[in-house]
């Protein structure tokens, strides 16, 4: 076997990884983009909004205007801790919640005294931190439906279906109500 000069070893190991190197590379074409659909176009504030501002401290400024939990007080943060009574009444966790609030409870309703006599899930000792309006739907459950009188700012609950003059709603008879089925071959 003949030898091989080192200079064109060299050269065919360069050309070699100069081969490897490029490959069969293919370029793939971008996909066009899918049409989303028609959007509107975002409609522009007639005008920037005025929000005067006050120098509060060296680098601070502060917006002079009321927050949306001043405005709407149902909106304020809360986290209550009931006063641990063991005969503590949805009532009372109702009347602790709005105690600082800046809203009492409706006391009018003849229908909302059965729900302020229920008794006090131990899961609602302790509320929040959430909004005002869901502490009260939250005491109140999913069967009540929440009422705010601003302008005397009360907050009552009725259930749904039952407004002044509406009559209640039939409750089936208890035979009427369960549905009971033969097991098949009898019963030990």
């Amino acid at each position: 076997m003949p030898a091989i000069h080192p200079s064109l070893r060299l050269a065919g190991a360069g050309l070699l990884a100069a081969v490897l190197a490029s490959g069969c590379a293919t370029i793939q074409a971008p996909l066009p983009p899918e049409p989303i659909g028609e959007v509107e176009p975002a409609v522009e504030p007639e005008g920037p909004e005025f929000v005067p501002v006050v120098r509060y401290g060296r680098y601070t400024l502060v917006e002079l205007a009321p927050m949306a939990q001043q405005r709407d007080l149902l909106l304020q943060t809360i986290d209550v801790s009931m006063p641990e009574d063991a005969r503590a009444t949805v009532g009372d966790g109702l009347r602790h919640v709005l105690k600082r609030s800046g809203y009492q409870l409706c006391e009018t309703a003849h229908a909302v005294i059965e729900l302020y006599a229920l008794p006090l899930p131990a899961a609602h000792l302790h509320l929040g931190p959430m909004t005002l309006r869901d502490a009260l739907l939250t005491l109140a459950g999913p069967a009540w439906e929440l009422h705010t009188d601003d302008r005397m700012r009360q907050v009552c609950f009725e259930r749904p279906g039952d407004s002044p003059g509406a009559e209640p709603a039939p409750v089936p008879p208890a035979a009427d109500a369960v549905q009971t089925f033969p097991i098949a071959g009898g019963q030990p």
